[in-house]
C-alpha cells in the first residue's frame, strides 16, 4: 500500500522472525456494529476505471489484476500472481480518487518486478526475515511514489516518499536499500504491507500459484511487454521513472553484479585489497587493547574501466545501450561512481574519465576500430582497474596476450554473415573475442 491510510490500530512492534506477519486485523466491522459488510466492488472498480482514464498506458495491467476480498490485509496488497487482495473496510472509508492511486501503486509493484528484485537482493546480501522484507517494501514504495501521484491522482496523506527518509527522489529500490535502515523515521509505517508482490515474502493469506485467477509467468510477461510497448510508442507526458522502466523492459541490461562477481571476490581477497582502513566497523582486535578503538580493513568493490567502441560501425542505438550498461555497472559496484571509469575508443583511445553520471559521458570517435588501443589505455590508468569491460560490435583486432586483470566483453547483437558487418570488404569476418574474456550478448 502507499501509506495513505494506516489501519485503525497502534503499531509499535516490528517483525523479527521469518514467519509472515499475523498481527493484522482479521475482521472489518461496520461503524454501527453487526455483521461485516462485503466488498463494495462498484466503488472499487469505479476507482480502477478512474485510474485507467488518468493513466491510460497502464490500462492493460490494471485490468489484468483480479480483485480478491480479504479481511487479512490492512488496505490493499498484491501477490506475484497478479491478484489484488482488498480490505472491504478500507474501500468503504477511502475516496474514489485515492483508491485510484492505490490501484496504480499496487500494479506498479508488479510491473516493476519488485518481488523478484527483492528476492535477488535478499540472496545477494544474506537478508532474512519480515523486518528486512518490510524495509524492501518501503524502498519499493519510494521508487514508485516519487512520481505516481498528481495529474488526476490524489496524493494520500502520509504517503511513503523518499523525503520521508531524507532521501533523493528518482532512484531505484536497490539504491534506497543501501541508504536507510529501520528506525525512528519508519516507526509510523511499520504496519505497511503491500503483499508478497512487493517484497517477495509469501503471506499465509496468499492463494499461491495454484489458486484461482492467477496469471502464468508467460501471461505476466505479456502484460509487461504491452505496457512497455505503449509507453515507448507514445511516451507523451509519461513520468521519467516509467520511461526508464519501459526502455529497460525492451532492452534489459546485463546482470553485471553476477558478471563482476569473480572480479569482486578476487579484488577482496587479493594482495593489497584491504589496505583502506575504516572505523565504520571496528577491528575485532580492539578487545585486546582496552581503551582503544582500532579500525578494520575495508573491503572495497572492484575498480572497473569500461571501454566503449565508438567506431563508425557502432550505431547510435548501440551507444545508447552502452550508456545503460554503464549505469548498471555503477549500481553493481554499490553505486560507487568513483570506482567506474569510461574510455572511448575507435582506432585510437581517448582519455579515461571517472564516471559522474551517464548523461555526462562524452563518447568520441567515428573512425576505424582497434580495441588493442583501448585495452592499453585502460591498463595505463592509475589506479589500475581490477576488471575491464569492453562494449563493442566485435569488428576489431584483439590483444595477443591476456591482460593482467579480468575481462568481460559485451557484444552488441548483430545478424552475422549478412554483409553488414563489412564496411569495405564483403568477405570480412571479424575475429572472435579471445578465450580469456567472458563474453555476453548486449541487446
Amino acid at each position: 500500500m502507499t501509506g495513505s491510510t494506516a489501519p485503525d490500530r497502534p503499531t509499535t512492534d516490528r517483525p523479527t522472525t521469518d514467519r509472515p506477519r499475523t498481527d493484522l486485523p482479521t475482521t472489518d466491522l461496520p461503524i454501527t456494529g453487526g455483521a461485516p459488510r462485503g466488498l463494495d466492488r462498484d466503488k472499487l472498480f469505479a476507482a480502477r476505471l478512474h485510474a485507467v482514464r488518468v493513466r491510460p498506458y497502464l490500462a492493460t495491467a490494471l485490468f489484468a489484476l483480479h480483485a480478491v476480498e480479504s479481511r487479512r490485509v490492512p488496505t490493499m496488497a498484491v501477490d506475484r500472481h497478479w491478484r489484488c487482495y482488498v480490505s472491504p473496510a478500507f474501500v468503504d472509508r477511502t475516496p474514489v480518487e485515492e483508491l485510484a492511486g492505490v490501484w496504480v501503486h499496487e500494479v506498479s509493484h508488479l510491473l516493476r518486478d519488485h518481488h523478484g528484485r527483492s528476492d535477488r537482493y535478499a540472496r545477494e546480501h544474506g537478508l532474512t526475515g519480515p523486518a528486512e522484507r518490510l524495509r524492501m517494501n518501503i524502498a519499493a514504495d519510494c521508487e514508485i511514489n516519487d512520481d505516481v501521484f498528481g495529474d488526476g491522482l490524489a496524493t494520500p496523506e502520509g504517503v511513503v516518499q523518499p523525503r520521508l527518509l531524507a532521501l533523493s527522489p528518482g532512484e531505484l529500490m536497490e539504491d534506497y536499500l543501501r541508504q536507510f535502515r529501520l528506525g525512528p523515521r519508519t516507526e509510523d509505517i511499520a504496519w505497511l504491507d503491500c503483499g508478497s508482490g512487493a517484497d517477495g515474502l509469501e503471506r499465509d493469506w496468499d492463494l499461491g500459484p495454484d489458486g484461482a485467477h492467477g496469471l502464468s509467468e508467460q501471461e505476466r510477461d505479456a502484460v509487461r511487454f504491452r505496457v512497455a510497448q505503449g509507453i515507448v510508442g507514445q511516451p507523451g507526458d509519461t513520468p521519467k521513472g516509467w520511461r526508464r522502466w519501459a526502455e529497460e523492459a525492451f532492452q534489459p541490461t546485463q546482470p553485471w553484479r553476477d558478471l563482476l562477481g569473480a572480479a569482486l571476490r578476487s579484488a577482496i581477497s587479493g594482495s593489497g585489497s584491504g589496505d583502506d582502513y575504516s572505523y565504520g566497523r571496528p577491528s575485532r582486535r580492539s578487545a585486546g587493547v582496552p581503551g582503544a578503538v582500532l579500525p578494520s580493513l575495508r573491503r572495497r568493490p572492484p575498480r572497473v574501466c569500461v571501454v566503449v567502441d565508438t567506431s563508425g560501425s557502432v550505431s547510435d542505438t548501440e551507444l545508447g545501450s552502452a550508456l545503460r550498461e554503464v549505469a548498471e555497472i555503477s549500481r553493481a559496484v554499490g553505486g560507487r561512481r568513483d570506482l567506474v571509469s569510461v574510455l572511448s575508443c575507435d582506432a585510437s583511445a581517448q582519455s579515461v574519465h571517472t564516471l559522474c553520471r551517464t548523461e555526462g559521458i562524452e563518447l568520441v570517435g567515428g573512425g576505424g576500430t582497434d580495441l588493442r588501443e583501448g585495452f592499453a589505455g585502460a591498463l595505463r590508468a592509475r589506479p589500475r582497474p581490477d576488471v575491464v569491460v569492453v562494449l563493442t560490435d566485435g569488428q576489431t583486432p584483439w590483444p595477443s596476450q591476456r591482460p593482467p586483470c579480468r575481462t568481460v566483453v559485451g557484444l552488441f547483437a548483430r545478424q552475422r554473415g549478412n554483409g553488414s558487418l563489412d564496411e569495405q570488404n564483403p568477405d570480412y569476418v571479424p575475429d572472435t573475442p579471445p578465450e580469456w574474456a567472458r563474453v555476453v550478448q548486449i541487446g
